[in-house]
């Protein structure tokens, strides 16, 4: 971020907001808006928006999976084959009360 280019006060973005959005068009980087001096709101493009959305999300299911490797080198949970033959159970007794009737 260019501090000097990208914060800036929010009347300053009333009265040129045509070039604001050729700006955040242009560099693809947010502009902070100020109120009183006081940073207060930012204004991003939608595509660079997105962006930092898939990144997030992305971020996210990287710490999920490393939390899930932590819990395996922690011995918790159950056994894959244990899972599954639960499930299987279940399915099957479900499917036996549907064939029966209520």
């Amino acid at each position: 971020m260019d501090l000097i280019r990208d914060i800036h006060p929010l009347t300053d973005f009333k009265r040129n907001t045509v070039e604001f959005l050729a700006q955040l068009k242009e560099t693809g980087r947010p502009v902070v808006l100020t109120i009183n001096g006081k940073a207060e709101l930012v204004v991003q493009d939608a595509a660079s928006y997105q962006k930092l959305i898939d990144l997030a999300e992305r971020l996210e299911t990287i710490e999920a999976v490393r939390e899930a490797f932590r819990s395996i080198e922690r011995v918790e949970g159950q056994p894959m084959d244990d899972v599954f033959d639960a499930l299987q159970k279940e399915i099957w007794a479900r499917v036996r009360t549907g064939l029966t009737g209520s």
